[in-house]
């Protein structure tokens, strides 16, 4: 080329580089990916195109100027220029070696003064011995190297310069960057080759191991196990290197364990099947991970360990009464549980399920039965759960797939038959990712469950020594399927003498306790708590009633903190100085003293309460107005019991074309919560009749019931909680239908006395109890 024989400049840009090694007559490509090098680039661009490529000397050391370069580099031209994201790409020829003898310039770079070296050429036989030397080398290492292309070999043949070949065989094998600046400060032809006979022996030597390794790895091993050959390759160098020695692995640690482990059989099979496959995986693949996991599963999972059974009746009763105040019928179920138990062993655990208004205790009387068992307690909660992999678990095809929280808790538990309360059963939910309560319905059949199959484990697990027991405020949004899986046991709300005496016995000590008072800094008298009760909760369990007791303790604890030493005693008096204003007023009765008023009971998630239902009348057009957020049945019982109303017009003694320029308006209270059922028919009839005749409904009588069009009473549900809410707000008269004679006998014996029950099966009789008298009383006709 003619540039090879043009004169080169005695001053050129120096470009100094970290990992390339140029040498004459070779076209490489150069990444320059430092700002600070565009100008130098821009510079040798619009001139002549040469500048030095000179080798760092220390990549990693960090200097303040220019990085140090060797003293011998490489003139090189510029023949093509591009821009990529990652810098600029410069296309380089190497024109010949020079001895970079000054820095000239240092900004805006580094110019150079330079000196061409020459080389020293030498031939005869010795010269063609070595060159032929090298060039067989350099076809073995082509032949071993899947990287070098076959073309390689006749391109070198053809080189007829001994020094040139050297330089095109340096640049074309792999060696290390001041081996390749170590050549190219060699001058001397010979000792050139000499030195890259050396280094092409060496880099021979090493793909010849290369090749015995892949050769002895590939013997064992197929074309579908390519992490297997990674381990076994592994396993070869050691064994080169005198390194064969291995600690026990993970792998046989798992068969130790295995071995001590007590598993079903068809469990031992698949984990003995899993450690095999564990065994060819290299640890450090993803696969390895999965598979360890699964087996740290089966492994830790109780599929034979129990927990004995305390037998001791009399012990249970202890527990469960030292524990929880009434439940005698929760008390009896467990007991007699535990009495079949001691009779049959093999009697598969229950399946219970606890409903009741919210702080009536269900999930702590779950606590207490393991206690009375001495079981392993294990809670969950279900509420909001949508996802139906929660229950059985997520496929091992997931990345970070789990068992679900079944298997999870009895893991947890560490025994295979725990007391396993299911929280919140009723809030369970359903969506895109599937039906929770539906995967609930094997592990809570008995007649299933004792091979309960998890997604994540792949494998039956035996879950009917597990005593399940589910928790509920209301059974109406549990699937009928899985209602019918479970023993219902009610829990009701308790009453004002019940709370008094779990008051005393279990929240005013806890709640002492947790405030660090003792009992000579507090005491709380009957009258305070009873005021506590009444006026500052209306509620059917217990929270509310725990929380106020906590917060007189607060006070209390401020003064004692503050090194007051008397003695609080918790009077009425106290109460309302701690307490501030009550939250509700007593007396109800208030309300339902004129015309078209009428006290309902209802029934809530919440427990029992009252509910007032007003009646008006203006002139209008025989139109029926209902408000109160009120639900559809709630809607046709209105209209039910108007048209029985305009059927009985005569009977009543009011005018039978009454409702002929007349509105009226049923309205009940509290209108921002949705209010819908039956129950409350009864109570629409008595406030409607109570308007169209001007008489007001007796004083404290409140009423349930559904009303027919024919005016039957029909039976409605949660009795217990109505009549306990109308006892609470004072009412003396209970009016209920017929139907619900029996559901008196689970009140308790000191409320029924206070009270007074009218049991009826038509809306004659309720109208003739519930209204004052007036000109005509309704008779009895149909």
């Amino acid at each position: 080329m003619t540039n090879k024989r043009r004169s080169l400049p005695e001053t050129l840009p120096l470009l100094p580089v970290t990992d390339s090694v140029i040498f004459p007559r070779m076209v490489v490509p150069l990444m320059v990916k430092e700002d600070e090098y565009s100008l130098l680039i821009d510079d040798t661009l619009g001139k002549e195109k040469f500048l030095v490529v000179g080798l760092v000397i220390d990549p990693e050391k960090e200097e303040d100027g220019p990085p140090e370069v060797h003293r011998v580099g490489t003139t090189v031209q510029v023949i093509k220029m591009s821009k990529t994201d990652g810098g600029t790409v410069l296309v380089v020829q190497g024109i010949a070696r020079v001895a970079i003898e000054a820095v000239v310039s240092g900004k805006p770079y580094q110019e150079v003064r330079v000196r061409k070296l020459k080389e020293i050429n030498r031939r005869g036989k010795k010269i063609d011995a070595m060159t032929s030397n090298l060039l067989g080398l350099f076809q073995q290492i082509v032949e071993l190297s899947p990287h070098l292309p076959n073309e390689l070999i006749p391109l070198s043949r053809n080189v007829d310069d001994p020094g040139a070949l050297a330089d095109m065989l340096v640049s074309t094998v792999n060696l290390d960057r001041l081996k390749k600046q170590g050549i190219l400060e060699i001058l001397d032809v010979r000792k050139r080759l000499e030195k890259m006979i050396l280094f092409l022996g060496e880099e021979l030597e090493l793909q010849k191991m290369g090749k015995k390794i892949h050769d002895e790895v590939t013997k064992g091993i197929d074309k579908h196990q390519r992490e297997y050959y990674l381990k076994e390759q592994l396993k070869a160098i050691q064994k080169e290197l005198g390194m064969d020695m291995e600690e026990p692995s993970e792998v046989e640690e798992l068969r130790e364990s295995l071995a001590q482990k007590k598993l079903p059989e068809h469990a031992l099979q698949t984990a003995e099947k899993e450690i095999g496959r564990l065994a060819k995986m290299h640890p450090s693949s993803s696969e390895y991970t999965v598979s360890r996991t699964y087996l740290d599963w089966i492994l830790d999972l109780p599929w034979m360990e129990s927990t004995e059974d305390n037998l001791d009746l009399k012990r249970a009763e202890a527990v469960l009464d030292r524990h929880h105040y009434n439940l005698e019928k929760v008390k009896k179920r467990i007991l007699e549980f535990l009495a079949v138990r001691k009779l049959n062993p093999g009697h598969k655990g229950p399946i219970l399920c606890l409903v009741g208004p919210p702080g009536t205790g269900k999930t702590s009387l779950g606590r207490s039965i393991a206690e009375a068992l001495e079981r392993k307690f294990v809670r969950m909660s279900l509420g909001g759960i949508r996802d139906e992999a929660e229950i059985r678990g997520h496929r091992r095809t997931y990345v970070g797939a789990l068992p679900g929280r079944i298997v999870q808790g009895i893991k947890r538990a560490g025994a295979n038959n725990p007391v396993f309360v299911l929280d919140e059963i009723d809030k369970v939910g359903a969506d895109f990712r599937g039906d929770p309560s539906s995967a609930l319905l094997e592990a809570l059949d008995p007649e299933q469950n004792f091979s309960f199959s998890d997604h994540y484990l792949g494998l039956e697990f035996d879950l009917s020594r597990v005593m399940f027991i589910a928790t509920a405020n209301q059974l109406e949004p549990i699937p009928p399927a899985l209602r019918d899986r479970m023993e219902v046991l009610e829990l009701s709300g308790y009453t004002e003498e019940e709370k008094v005496n779990i008051a005393t016995k279990f929240l005013i000590p806890r709640q002492v306790a947790e405030h660090g008072l003792k009992r000579k800094h507090i005491a709380f008298r009957k009258p305070g708590i009873r005021k506590i009760i009444r006026e500052y909760t209306r509620e059917a369990g217990l929270r509310n009633l725990e929380r106020e007791i906590g917060g007189i303790c607060r006070g209390v604890a401020r003064k004692v903190a503050d090194g007051s030493t008397e003695k609080m005693i918790v009077t009425p008096e106290e109460v309302l100085e701690h307490l501030g204003k009550p939250k509700f007023a007593r007396d109800p009765a208030e309300r339902a003293s004129i015309p078209g008023v009428a006290t309902g009971l209802a029934w809530t998630p919440a427990g029992g309460d009252i509910l007032f239902i007003e009646a008006t009348k203006m002139p209008g057009n025989r139109s029926l107005v209902l408000t109160g957020q009120l639900g559809d049945v709630m809607k046709e019982s209105a209209q039910a019991a108007l048209s029985y109303l305009r059927s009985k017009a005569k009977d009543l003694g009011i005018p039978e074309d009454f409702y002929k320029d007349l509105d009226l308006h049923i309205h009940v209270p509290a209108g921002a919560i949705p209010k819908d059922g039956p129950s409350a028919g009864v109570t629409m009839l008595t406030a409607l009749a109570s308007l169209l005749t001007a008489r007001p409904v007796k004083p404290k009588v409140a009423m349930t019931g559904e009303a027919t069009l024919r005016g039957t009473v029909l039976p409605v549900g949660g009795i217990k909680d109505k009549v306990l809410a109308a006892r609470r707000e004072g009412m003396t008269q209970i009016i209920l239908p017929d139907g619900n004679r029996n559901d008196l006998d689970d009140i308790p014996e000191n409320i029924r006395k206070q009270l007074t029950f009218h049991l009826v099966s038509r809306m004659d009789e309720v109208l003739n109890l519930a209204l004052t008298p007036g000109k005509k009383a309704l008779v009895g006709k149909d």
